[in-house]
């Protein structure tokens, strides 16, 4: 990362330059973030990723919010100090948008993005311990929220995710610790999931983005 230039971003012999830089402010440019998205997918995830037309009004939101543009945030309805869920259909390209975008702002505290069955999976192995871990300062992305199995330690069982956000939502009311997540459901399935109390925590906790319904399968 270029400290002095973080509106530059050198991928190998390659250089991006994603806008301006004017005094302490770095005035971006969707049209190159794109660009560099692009670039960027295609190393991450092989030569066949492209950013399709389709999903640009998601791109120009997820973006501004990571760059934290407050004019076209406060436009575009975006909560800056909150974290972002990101919803849609399966294969709609979530998980690898949450990948790539965090990319573009090197700079900021980065997070790191956690399957929700891996979650599950350690709870049920260590049990209370994994809820805890998860109550930390660290920043997360929880990948596949909701289709998650119930978590089972000792014979009691444990809707863990749930938990978990009730953890997180107190470490942002404390200490602005943000959270994000993606997930295949839509907002009246995860209050099924999780009860109203977490559906509440999450709309004070998240940004909510999504993916048209008909947005196709871009693993096909």
């Amino acid at each position: 990362m270029n400290t002095k230039s973080p509106h530059i971003i050198l991928e190998g012999p390659k250089e991006y330059k994603l806008g301006e830089l004017k005094g302490n402010e770095i005035v971006y440019d969707f049209n190159e973030i794109l660009t560099y998205l692009n670039a960027k997918g295609k190393l991450l995830f092989g030569t066949g990723f492209k950013i399709v037309i389709e999903d640009r009004d998601v791109l120009f939101k997820l973006c501004n919010y990571f760059i934290k543009d407050e004019a076209n945030c406060k436009k575009l309805d975006i909560d800056i100090h909150k974290g972002i869920l990101l919803t849609g259909p399966v294969g709609c390209g979530k998980t690898s948008l949450m990948k790539l975008l965090r990319h573009i702002v090197p700079h900021q505290k980065a997070y790191k993005l956690i399957p929700t069955r891996n979650i599950v999976f350690g709870f049920n192995h260590v049990g209370y311990k994994t809820i805890e871990d998860y109550g930390s300062t660290n920043y997360f992305c929880f990948d596949d929220l909701g289709v998650e199995p119930i978590g089972r330690h000792y014979g009691k069982d444990c809707n863990v995710m749930g938990e978990i956000l009730l953890s997180r939502y107190e470490l942002f009311l404390e200490h602005k610790v943000k959270t994000h997540a993606t997930s295949n459901l839509n907002a009246q399935e995860l209050e099924e999931r999780y009860g109203n109390r977490v559906r509440s925590r999450m709309r004070e906790l998240f940004n909510l983005i999504a993916f048209d319904s008909e947005s196709y399968d871009k693993r096909k």
